[in-house]
């Protein structure tokens, strides 16, 4: 099923409509996104491109163990 969404989350995405997608499968969200956020205990911790995101390991080591 998580594959369906996937799918059906880039179908959208390559039609022009914007998506928020709250997901707690960094890796999942991280291929699908244009943009990222991190937030830990209510505060934005980064904020930038997914590829930015993929870059920045002290991020991702730290807050997606990932």
């Amino acid at each position: 099923i998580i594959e369906d969404v996937e799918d059906a989350v880039e179908r959208i995405s390559d039609a022009g409509t914007t998506i928020l997608l709250v997901e707690q499968n960094a890796a999942a969200a991280i291929k699908l996104a244009d943009r990222a956020y991190v937030i830990d205990q209510g505060g934005i911790v980064f904020d930038g491109t997914a590829e930015e995101l993929r870059d920045d390991d002290e991020t991702r080591e730290r807050y997606l163990g990932v």
